[in-house]
């Protein structure tokens, strides 16, 4: 069976860091993009960062670019995210997904995802 298992999330107080990690089993890792999507009370869910299948081509949305970090073992199957500098906005449940093609920057477009990790910035 596809799994993806977030950890990492916590509290943190705004400008602090945190590093989210995505674990998969059950595919071929290495042939898929991977994407971070976080959805926060009341709002839909948008897409944060993607990374294509070699790790070589990050993808960043406008909000965390400069700020976020996205890399990814092929040999470990895991994907990171580094986040740095955090906002009360960044504030969600953060999710990784198996992209389901090449990664075209639309944030319902995948198949399968984890349950979540909970990021709350807060002072």
């Amino acid at each position: 069976d596809v799994q993806l298992v977030e950890s990492g999330g916590g509290m943190v107080h705004p400008g602090g860091s945190l590093r989210l990690h995505c674990a998969a089993s059950g595919f071929t890792f290495r042939a898929y993009d991977i994407m971070w999507v976080r959805q926060a009370p009341g709002k839909g869910p948008e897409w944060v960062s993607a990374i294509d299948t070699t790790g070589d081509l990050p993808f960043y949305a406008d909000s965390v670019k400069g700020r976020f970090t996205i890399s990814r073992d092929n040999a470990k199957n895991t994907v990171d995210l580094q986040m740095n500098s955090l906002r009360p906005e960044d504030t969600a449940l953060y999710y990784c997904a198996r992209v389901r093609g090449p990664f075209v920057k639309r944030t319902n477009d995948y198949d399968y995802r984890g349950q979540g990790t909970q990021v709350t910035v807060s002072s």
